[in-house]
């Protein structure tokens, strides 16, 4: 299995037993676990360890992961099982997304040069909404070098509306009409 693509597969699969199951919020945060624990480097050289029997790995996760949703853990044990358990991360992004999806929720990185006020940032969103047909939830971010207005990615989409776009923008308008 392609590992690029296997993050998404079992991503989908979950999200499509989930969403079945009603089950969203709590596969989310067995996902959420499993994801966490692969920043335990020692955990982790166990669990990929190959002279380790899957007994003793199966014991070490249950152990790790406390209670949780059974089929998450069983998708965890699946990966340790397959040497994929350090996907978990990607594949818990994958599933947000997908639940993002589900929900009618697009995710907006805007970058602006001050930091915003709660009614500009309702305007902002409101606005990338009416544009992607979506609620649109903001993580916001500062970077003075845009002088104003500001950038929003969403996916694979980027909206510049800084001021420094505008001023190359111009700058590029003025030396092609001098030619």
């Amino acid at each position: 299995m392609n590992r690029i693509s296997s993050g998404k597969r079992y991503a989908q699969a979950a999200f499509e037993l989930a969403l079945e199951r009603k089950e969203l919020e709590s596969w989310q945060e067995g996902l959420k676990k499993m994801a966490d624990i692969t920043s335990d480097q020692e955990l982790m050289s166990l669990l990929e360890n190959p002279r380790l029997p899957f007994s003793a790995k199966k014991t070490l996760l249950q152990k790790r992961l406390g209670e949780m949703h059974p089929l998450v853990l069983n998708l965890g044990l699946l990966l340790v099982n397959k040497g994929m358990l350090g996907r978990s991360r990607d594949i818990l992004q994958k599933f947000n997304a997908l639940v993002d999806a589900h929900q009618g929720i697009e995710r907006a990185q805007v970058t602006t040069a001050l930091p915003l006020g709660e009614e500009e940032e309702k305007t902002i969103s409101r606005r990338l909404g009416e544009i992607v047909h979506r609620n649109v939830v903001m993580e916001g971010e500062v970077d003075p070098s845009i002088i104003g207005g500001f950038i929003a990615r969403m996916g694979d989409t980027l909206i510049d509306g800084s001021v420094r776009q505008n001023l190359e923008s111009l700058k590029k308008s003025m030396i092609e009409g001098a030619r």
